[in-house]
């Protein structure tokens, strides 16, 4: 199964089998090793006729496939397949060539979520602002030092002067978000709290904590393809 090819229902049916927890037990179990349906049930202190029905829907849904002994014929040992839990994920964004972030005053999150991004993808990155501070926020700056990460203090910049066609933009701000309905418009919304309105090192910690996870997550699908 190709992770990228999944569809929606082949998604939906691998989450199905996985949702009876003696199903997810005999993933587990098969996660670092393969075993027989027997050595399944002692290990999981399963009855055979439960394993049997159990590696079927496993089966079906293309999650483990089964092999012959090459010692005993007789046997049958079961092998899970890791590219089927790889297709749970989302497929990747296609198309992804530089990311821009943008918030409002360019002075804080979308700065941070920029260099996080070059740090985290080696790959080509923006930030922008709605409305453009000069500069950018002492205390982000202080964060991105905290956390090895470049900021240029008076780097600011609008949306007109950095956006193009084939970017992908993320809005890191609610009223980024739902400011540009025209012909800039936001792909993906990130609602990460104003850490200014606070202006406090933890809120600032806290907008880089999210926004980190958030750039986490986002990496593997945006970054399948060429991104440079």
């Amino acid at each position: 199964m190709e992770t990228e090819l999944a569809s929606l229902p082949e998604r939906a049916r691998i989450h199905a089998a996985l949702g009876d927890p003696a199903r997810l037990a005999i993933v587990d179990a098969l996660t670092l090793g393969d075993a027989s349906p027997g050595e399944i049930a002692h290990a999981l202190d399963m009855p055979t006729n439960l394993v049997a029905h159990h590696v079927k829907v496993l089966t079906d849904a293309g999650l483990v496939v089964r092999g012959r002994s090459e010692g005993d014929r007789r046997r049958t040992y079961l092998r899970l397949q890791p590219a089927a839990l790889s297709a749970l994920a989302p497929p990747p964004l296609a198309g992804v060539h530089r990311v821009v972030f943008v918030c409002t005053h360019n002075s804080a999150r979308s700065q941070l979520a920029a260099a996080l991004w070059r740090r985290r993808t080696d790959g080509d990155a923006a930030s922008a602002g709605t409305r453009p501070a000069p500069r950018v926020h002492p205390r982000a700056v202080a964060v991105a030092h905290r956390h090895a990460l470049d900021l240029d203090p008076a780097g600011t910049a609008h949306v007109d002067d950095v956006v193009r066609d084939d970017d992908l933009i993320v809005a890191v701000c609610d009223n980024a978000h739902e400011e540009l309905t025209g012909p800039i418009r936001p792909r993906l919304h990130w609602s990460v709290p104003d850490p200014v309105r606070v202006d406090t090192d933890e809120a600032f910690e806290a907008a880089y904590a999210d926004l980190a996870d958030r750039v986490d997550r986002l990496a593997p699908a945006a970054t399948s393809g060429d991104t440079r």
